[in-house]
């Protein structure tokens, strides 16, 4: 039987208050590593096995590249990115696949209308549809095919968990996080995630986002090199106006969030932070994971609160703001 977090393994994270009353609570749990990957702080049961999502896609990411897909700056951001669909956004997609002699149709992942409105709105005006390199994922499933046509495995298959790409991502994966893959299930785009502890995601996390893109190591190349592209090109990873790109154009922090409620974020000085809220809401993620940050010397109060004031954590009652999101009584 696995052990995934449970009730009670978890701790409030976060709370939703209007009016002065307490509205709704998430909990969850967290664990905060130093800049030099020893354990500071523990909220809840850390150890409690989670799917890790999106916030996998560092670890991915890293995996295409030392499997050969060469990419760089925007198109290395965007293998890592779950972006909103924009024609920005789609046409770095479109660049990675015609560099690899793909097309769209190599692209595994459902097809899928963009998540930022506008864009939407525009191709619904236009009589467009759903098409894959709109879809979140499409950057990450490019990645994986320009490593396929770098390697020479097939790119016919490239989503199932046998194939040659896919076994080679799970060694990556337990190479980073030092703990041997629980279980394999499907994300939302067909790709296999792996099951984990937040402890060895936030392991897995701090290792990429603290490494050196001038390191003697080839693994630790590759690993600075994204997270330098994600710095460089913030909008890549989510979109404009979108909490991840918020955090690290105003923090210059790496943060991923996946879905379902997870979050990992590793500051400018290598302090970091990967949580899950247990009832998989996402709106309090960023600013509990910047909070934690800061209490472990991460970040200051004042980059806190500036984030806190980009995001969308006000609470309205009759068009006035009457409350807020803000962090809970666990941590």
């Amino acid at each position: 039987m696995l052990e995934t977090l449970t009730v009670q393994d978890s701790v409030e994270l976060a709370v939703v208050e209007r009016s002065g009353f307490v509205e709704s609570r998430h909990a969850g749990a967290a664990i905060v590593l130093s800049s030099d990957g020893d354990i500071v702080a523990r909220h809840g049961n850390p150890d409690a096995l989670i799917l890790p999502r999106s916030s996998l896609k560092p670890l991915q990411a890293v995996a295409c590249i030392t499997a050969g897909a060469v990419l760089e700056g925007e198109q290395l951001a965007i293998s890592t990115a779950s972006h909103v669909g924009t024609d920005r956004h789609a046409s770095v997609v479109r660049d990675i696949l015609t560099e690899g002699g793909l097309t769209e149709d190599d692209l595994a992942c459902p097809a899928s209308w963009p998540t930022d409105s506008a864009t939407r709105d525009d191709l619904v005006r236009e009589h467009g549809e759903p098409t894959r390199v709109r879809m979140n994922c499409s950057g990450k499933h490019a990645a994986m095919l320009r490593a396929c046509v770098a390697t020479g495995w097939p790119t016919a298959g490239y989503l199932d968990p046998s194939h040659p790409l896919q076994v080679h991502i799970r060694d990556v994966v337990e190479r980073l996080t030092g703990e041997k893959v629980a279980h394999t299930a499907i994300d939302g785009c067909g790709a296999p995630v792996h099951a984990m502890t937040l402890t060895a995601l936030a392991r897995g996390i701090h290792r990429i986002g603290t490494a050196s893109d001038r390191s003697p190591f080839a693994l630790h190349r590759v690993a600075g090199s994204l997270v330098r592209a994600v710095r460089e090109s913030p909008w890549t990873i989510e979109g404009p106006g979108r909490p991840d790109t918020i955090a690290i154009e105003k923090l210059g922090v790496f943060t991923k969030h996946g879905a379902e409620g997870v979050m990992v974020m590793v500051a400018p000085n290598g302090t970091t932070v990967a949580l899950k809220m247990l009832d998989g809401a996402t709106r309090a993620s960023t600013i509990v994971a910047a909070t934690l940050l800061e209490r472990a010397g991460g970040l200051s109060s004042t980059e806190v609160t500036t984030l806190a004031e980009a995001l969308p954590l006000t609470v309205s009652g009759g068009g006035s703001i009457v409350g807020a999101i803000r962090p809970g009584a666990g941590i």
